[in-house]
């Protein structure tokens, strides 16, 4: 495996999983929120957006997480696996929350987040995270479906799921 794409809903654990596979997998370490939000969490105009992931797909080697459906048309076929984080939707939410409570004195920012781009809650991403289940989980389904149709997909809906997880991409 020399491409693993990763993707889920926010407080899913893919930032997490993703750098600990690029260790353990020694692989070059993609976050796409780092290359996709500029500062104030400011959106890049789509098109400029699509270039660059299609130029970082097109590397030999990564993990690279983010959702961005608009974009795993470049990504899917890429990719030697697709690994889901799934947990539960209030698992999601807890973590959400947590992270942003626990941050609130760090003066660092997450190493997945740009600079000028300091971890926020608002209504719209706990919305999202709660809807994640009924439309952004189908959409990466249809998405693998359409365009990478063999690939591995490896669902992580539990603890002991993740744990497994480096044995099933070595």
């Amino acid at each position: 495996m020399r491409r693993i794409l990763v993707v889920g809903s926010s407080g899913a654990g893919k930032s997490t999983l993703a750098g600990e596979l690029a260790r353990r997998l020694d692989l070059p370490l993609i976050h796409l929120d780092r290359h996709y939000w500029r500062p104030g969490w400011t959106a890049p105009e789509p098109a400029d957006f699509r270039a660059e992931v299609a130029s970082l797909a097109a590397r030999p080697a990564w993990v690279m997480d983010g959702n961005y459906a608009g974009t795993l048309d470049l990504r899917l076929p890429r990719a030697d696996a697709l690994v889901l984080c799934d947990p539960s939707r209030i698992l999601c939410l807890t973590r959400v929350l947590r992270r942003r409570w626990a941050g609130r004195a760090v003066a660092d920012p997450r190493a997945d987040l740009p600079d000028g781009c300091p971890e926020r809650i608002d209504l719209d991403l706990l919305r999202h995270v709660w809807r994640y289940p009924r439309d952004s989980r189908p959409r990466v389904l249809a998405a693998v479906a359409a365009y990478a149709p063999t690939i591995p997909v490896h669902r992580l809906r539990h603890a002991r799921d993740v744990a497994r997880l480096p044995d099933h991409l070595t």
